[in-house]
């Protein structure tokens, strides 16, 4: 890269990494392989959370994740995580009817009860 192009990328950074060209230089390449590496991780955390929300979703109603994507998948209901995590936050109901339909196409949802939280103290004094 020339000297331009690396001082335009360089703009922002602290010291003498902005305006001296052997330092600017390095600290560039490294910043190009953090955002290299950082656009993969951000799809994995995406990813991870959109699993998170539907876990929370699906034990609202006495299944689990595992079960739940099973179940979908039996029926051919073919929502990709993403879609199914925003279902979950905003359309609790439609939500509540996908968690019924895993429910009758797997067994194993079946037997998996929410038992009921107590509430209060529970020793007493």
């Amino acid at each position: 890269m020339n000297k331009d192009k690396i001082f335009k990328l360089a703009k922002g950074f602290r010291g003498r990494a902005k305006n001296c060209i052997r330092i600017a230089r390095e600290r560039v390449e490294k910043a190009l392989q953090y955002s290299y590496r950082d656009r993969r991780n951000k799809k994995r955390d995406m990813r991870s959370l959109w699993i998170q929300r539907i876990n929370a979703g699906t034990r609202l109603h006495g299944v689990n994740y595992g079960n739940f994507m099973h179940g979908l998948m039996k029926e051919n209901i073919q929502l990709n995580r993403k879609v199914l995590s925003e279902i979950s936050m905003h359309e609790p109901h439609s939500f509540k009817a996908l968690v019924d339909i895993s429910r009758t196409a797997f067994p194993g949802n079946k037997s998996s009860v929410v038992p009921p939280r107590k509430e209060g103290l529970s020793i007493v004094l």
